[in-house]
């Protein structure tokens, strides 16, 4: 390999990069912003005499038309569109489910299902698509979403390793073998790998991520505190007392078959028992009461408001089971479904006069009354401090009440159009969901992720298919896929590509390699492998690691062969390591969680800096045992 002889472009363009991550890491300034400044600064530079090779000006807002860049902005839109259709609300009650509400169970699940999707899909994509249901994890659990996203980003980047299709430098890798091996001696030319020729490698970084933060995690991730809706369970309850002065929570409560409770009239057990079913849970299905005149059907379970004591007793005088949690109503009483919500009566409206029987309130608003506050006074089936229980459905409405209800998200945001009620609550998810769409939803990701497995076209083309699909068939509108991009993720990334190339393009990346290389010329030929994977990892933080593998695959099957180690796999190494990116928000995967999740530079500094570490030393092991 002929010398590379440094030059001045080389070293404006290395104090560039000690210039960005000093804004990176002292935070000076928004990250998104330094990516701007630093984008800024270097297109100047580019017009100063002999600087000419920095950056190529007329092209220099290329990184925003970047597949990466277009691939994220689709993926963020086919996301939102899944979540549109409350899918995402189902995968992450199964979760739950499966997991429980603690950071120790439910943090493992989300992480290796990710890893897993990312093995096939884009790891971006995988982390994209599972963002919304972290969030409503990290809100019904009452875990910060800085404790969730962190693992889950990390494993989504660590899933890109499971197979050949999981990131771009192993998709390219095979085709760098077979030009490689146009220079090399038939006895030496490599064979390329098959599709899960890595899984191995693969599986084990996986489970050595979701270990890591198992065991490190409560020291190494930030615990910033994350906001829940005083509206679910627990919630439900606290909130009621606080500002009504109803000392009631929500209980779930079995009905076996043949009890005495069988045909009786909702609206005769709320008043005599001084409580309030709300739900019911029948032949497997759980549905909100519509109409108190119904009766009970048996066996089935009850969702029900009220006191402790009153619930208790209530229990053991019709011998019925009361449920330690929610189960069945998990769902229903979930703040991103549902929650309490309050509605005055104003002075023009037709309900004036009339009673929530009257109007079948819950019937044909979707409201599950719980009180009525009148002044100075709060009328409840549940007793108070002030007053005796009241049949509040058969209680007319005046002008100026306020009623105090259970309700669904979707209902309230309905009922924010009707004039004869105003929606005081404001504080909650407004976007109205279509479970209608969740067929077309699905099948249009169902046609991105086929094309990206099945096919040869870019990804950013195969990902905005399925985004445009969904707006056409208005599982979206335009103006909320616009609202679902993370455009300082998109400025972050499309403003850094151009140092990337810089980088690049100036040789400033090939002079670093051979730097190294001659420092570790005569060293064993494991240290030279790790020497190459460590050098993989630097370059990949400083620039996109498709780069990296086509400047580093060629040096590494050089050394390896003047070595007399295996060529095929330095080049594997090299593939691998350009997955090592945790340590800055550069990698796209960072770069998405970062925003939601409130993290800084230097909370990827700490755990990233741990896990840059495991993973050379766990690839590096893999790699020799499996080859």
């Amino acid at each position: 390999m002929a010398e590379v002889i440094f030059t001045t472009e080389m070293g404006v363009v290395v104090a560039l990069l000690g210039f960005t991550v000093f804004l990176f890491v002292s935070e000076l300034i928004r990250i998104d912003l330094a990516a701007i400044l630093v984008l800024v600064v270097l297109g100047i530079l580019s017009y100063l005499p002999g600087l000419g090779n920095l950056a190529d000006v007329r092209h220099l807002f290329d990184g925003f038309a970047s597949n990466a860049v277009i691939s994220i902005i689709a993926v963020m839109i086919v996301g939102a569109g899944l979540d549109k259709t409350g899918i995402m609300n189902k995968v992450a009650a199964q979760i739950l489910k499966r997991g429980g509400t603690t950071e120790m169970r439910v943090m493992p699940i989300v992480s290796g299902t990710v890893g897993v999707i990312s093995s096939f899909l884009q790891n971006v994509g995988a982390a994209a698509l599972f963002l919304p249901v972290v969030s409503r994890i990290s809100a019904r659990t009452g875990i910060p979403l800085s404790r969730l996203l962190m693992p889950m980003g990390f494993c989504a980047i660590l899933g890109g390793t499971m197979t050949m299709v999981g990131s771009s430098p192993l998709i390219l890798l095979n085709d760098l073998i077979v030009t490689a091996n146009e220079g090399l001696d038939p006895d030496r030319r490599m064979e390329t790998f098959g599709l899960f020729s890595v899984t191995p490698v693969g599986a084990v970084l996986i489970a050595t991520g979701i270990v890591y933060f198992l065991l490190l995690g409560r020291w190494i991730l930030p615990a910033a505190p994350v906001k829940v809706e005083a509206t679910s369970g627990q919630g439900t309850s606290d909130y009621l007392e606080r500002v009504y002065g109803l000392k009631a929570s929500v209980f779930e409560v079995d009905v076996p078959a043949d009890n005495p409770l069988e045909g009786q009239i909702l609206a005769d057990i709320n008043l005599e028992n001084n409580l309030y079913i709300i739900s019911t849970f029948y032949r497997g299905k759980t549905s909100m009461v519509q109409i108190l005149t119904a009766e009970i059907a048996a066996p089935c379970r009850l969702a029900i408001i009220g006191k402790a004591e009153a619930v208790h007793a209530f229990a053991e005088k019709y011998g019925l089971t009361v449920r330690p949690e929610l189960d069945a109503f998990v769902e229903d009483f979930a703040p991103t479904n549902a929650g309490i919500a309050e509605i005055v009566i104003p002075p023009d409206s037709k309900l004036i006069g009339k009673s929530p029987r009257d109007l079948l309130l819950r019937k044909t608003y979707g409201l599950s009354l719980l009180a009525i506050h009148r002044g100075e006074e709060t009328l409840s089936h549940v007793e108070t401090e002030d007053h005796a229980p009241t049949a509040i459905g058969l209680v007319p409405f005046r002008a100026g009440d306020m009623l105090v209800a259970h309700t669904r998200w979707d209902n309230l945001v309905r009922l924010k159009r009707d004039r004869d009620l105003v929606v005081v609550t404001s504080d909650f998810p407004q976007d109205e969901l279509r479970p209608q769409k969740v067929g077309v939803a699905l099948f249009f990701f169902l046609v991105s992720l086929s094309m990206i497995l099945f096919t040869d076209i870019r990804l950013s083309l195969c990902l905005l298919t399925g985004a445009v699909g969904m707006l056409l068939t208005r599982v979206l509108s335009i103006d909320e896929a616009y609202r679902a991009v993370g455009w300082n993720t998109v400025f972050l990334l499309a403003c850094l590509i151009p140092l990337g190339q810089a980088v690049q393009n100036t040789g400033t990346a090939e002079w670093i390699a051979q730097q190294i290389m001659t420092f570790l010329n005569g060293w064993p030929i494991w240290s030279l492998q790790a020497g190459i994977a460590i050098l993989a990892t630097v370059f990949s933080l400083v620039m996109s690691n498709v780069g990296a593998t086509v400047l580093l695959v060629p040096l590494a099957v050089s050394i390896a062969v003047a070595a007399g180690g295996d060529p095929a796999v330095f080049a594997l190494t090299v593939a691998i390591s350009t997955s090592n990116s945790f340590i800055i928000p550069t990698h796209q995967v960072n770069a998405l969680i970062m925003g939601p999740a409130g993290y800084r530079v230097v909370d990827f500094l700490r755990s990233g800096g741990i896990m840059t570490v495991l993973f050379l030393v766990v690839s590096l092991l893999m790699l020799n045992l499996v080859y």
